[in-house]
């Protein structure tokens, strides 16, 4: 236990020093000083730690909620950046491997459709996702590798970031046919959210765990029983990077919990899978009380990817950082 103690002391003091050195950066657009420290921060937190975010004192609590919000601002930077120089090309979607993170993305499509595909929802017809954000990669990797079927649409609130998602599949004639960017709140949203096999829920979609779960209980209340709900969470020392979720807050909001995976590797989310649980069962709690977490990683739907069509997004199967 001392140990344990010790070495989250050792985080700790790790993000008090890259939170004050990123709030002292003159903008957080993409640059080699931004670059660099958040490359120290996700390095600092990728690895497995014993510290349990919700027992941080005052000052180390508001230390984290700020990092997850200049996390947050960062990313729709990179992300606004990254769109505007794809669009330039011809077909945006034959240069995606020129993201930094591309190969994250990736990994991160695979894991979750694997997921919903094993305990949801094996073929969906309609998809929601909701934080699509200027980059929709999600969407992009879903639709082009997994669900080759299924129509999404994508929501957010900023109708710029819509604009810019809208021109990376202007020239897919597959993809882009079945892509829609919807500028709109969740929490606005009703009647329409019934009409979808799957929604899934971003990460920073609701920084904060009572908005989150607002949100969840809100999806709970319009989904169709039987939809599948996927949403991103955190565990561990990457809960500096990203808001934590409940298991049962997603219960509590009316869904029955199937499955939560921890990654270790380079795909920083964890994964919550939930289903809408009947109107008449009204369950308030995770099944059986225990937390239904995956592991070893799931690698039962590799045969079923690779035997669907392969298309542009194949091109590379790793990140490439490249400059434009």
């Amino acid at each position: 236990m001392e140990a344990e103690n010790a070495e989250v002391a050792v985080l700790v003091e790790k993000m008090a020093g890259l939170h004050a050195a990123i709030s002292k950066l003159p903008s957080l657009d993409p640059s080699p000083a931004v670059d660099a420290l958040f490359t120290e921060l996700v390095a600092a937190c990728v690895p497995p730690s014993p510290v349990d975010v919700a027992r941080l004192g005052p000052g180390p609590r508001r230390v984290r909620e700020e990092l997850i919000r200049l996390c947050s601002d960062a990313e729709g930077r990179l992300e606004a950046h990254y769109a505007d120089a794809l669009a330039a090309f011809d077909n945006p979607l034959d240069h995606l491997h020129r993201f930094p993170y591309y190969g994250n993305y990736v990994s991160l499509g695979r894991l979750e459709y694997e997921l919903v595909a094993r305990y949801a929802a094996a073929a969906p017809a309609r998809v929601a996702f909701v934080g699509s954000g200027p980059l929709p990669f999600s969407s992009l990797v879903l639709a082009a590798r997994h669900m080759p079927e299924a129509v999404f649409d994508n929501y957010d609130l900023d109708a710029a970031a819509n604009a810019r998602a809208r021109r990376l599949v202007r020239a897919d004639a597959d993809v882009g046919a079945r892509m829609s960017f919807r500028t709109a709140d969740v929490a606005d949203l009703g009647a329409e959210l019934g009409a979808y096999d799957v929604i899934f829920l971003a990460a920073l979609v609701g920084v904060a765990a009572e908005e989150k779960a607002r949100i969840i209980a809100h999806l709970g209340r319009h989904m169709a029983d039987g939809a599948a709900l996927v949403v991103r969470s955190a565990h561990g020392a990457r809960g500096f990077l990203y808001p934590i979720v409940d298991p049962a807050d997603v219960a509590r909001g009316g869904f029955d919990v199937l499955a939560v995976y921890h990654p270790d590797d380079e795909v920083i989310n964890s994964v919550i899978v939930a289903r809408r649980a009947a109107s008449s069962t009204g369950r308030t709690t995770v099944p059986g009380g225990a937390l239904p977490v995956v592991s070893p990683p799931c690698r039962c739907c590799d045969m079923a990817t690779r035997v669907l069509p392969e298309k542009r997004m194949d091109m590379v199967a790793a990140a490439e950082e490249l400059s434009f």
